[in-house]
């Protein structure tokens, strides 16, 4: 079994936390401000949503609060990057970063804080009460 499995860049790694599962880690140092991965995305529609709410990936998609208010049909965002996995925490050290391009959307995760070598990178999740009660998070 690999233990650590490194992107492109080798700046950040995943590998397993017992009770958590896949987390992100740093293989550098970053310090706040640093963009520590930028990904491209995928936009899909309330409908796309009531299906996907009934898989697996119901905990791996992305809500933007702001996109909501604007557009009534959107739904939400499939990251494709390790963001997808970049576990919660309620005293993140990184956040995630919206930009829209004629590409469509990316995002990005971003330190807030320093992040240390081997150091999980976090985040707070903005949509918890969204998850089932059996989904429990650790901190």
């Amino acid at each position: 079994m690999i233990e650590k499995i490194f992107d492109r860049s080798n700046a950040i790694y995943v590998k397993n936390i017992h009770q958590k599962g896949r987390g992100v880690f740093a293989n550098i140092t970053f310090v706040s401000g640093d963009i520590i991965e930028r990904a491209p995305t995928w936009e899909f529609d309330k409908a796309a949503a009531n299906l996907l709410d009934l898989t697996g990936l119901f905990e791996y998609y992305f809500g933007r609060p702001e996109k909501f208010v604007e557009n009534e049909s959107l739904a939400g965002y499939v990251i494709f990057g390790f963001t997808s996995i970049v576990n919660h925490s309620w005293n993140p050290n990184a956040k995630i970063v919206w930009d829209d391009e004629e590409t469509g959307a990316w995002a990005s995760i971003v330190a807030i804080k320093d992040i240390q070598v081997d150091e999980e990178i976090t985040h707070l999740y903005t949509d918890i009460s969204a998850y089932p009660d059996t989904v429990k998070f650790i901190d």
